[in-house]
């Protein structure tokens, strides 16, 4: 398992909690997401085996928010 902290901006309340957390907690290999509002970080256990950092990544900007 790989560990990683994303820097992510333009996340602002629990809707978007929600979001980013069920949506990259449904990627197969992802085994935990947990959102720091307040950081504006991202932590993610996953398989790098199953997936990339970089879709992930994708993810979460397909859930209007820029991973920087």
């Amino acid at each position: 398992m790989e560990k990683t902290t994303l820097n992510v901006q333009g996340m602002s309340c629990g809707h978007c909690v929600k979001a980013i957390e069920g949506s990259v907690g449904k990627l197969e290999g992802v085994s935990s997401v947990q959102v720091n509002l307040q950081e504006n970080k991202v932590d993610v256990e996953y398989d790098t085996t199953q997936v990339s950092i970089e879709k992930i990544k994708e993810t979460i900007d397909d859930q209007g928010y820029d991973v920087v």
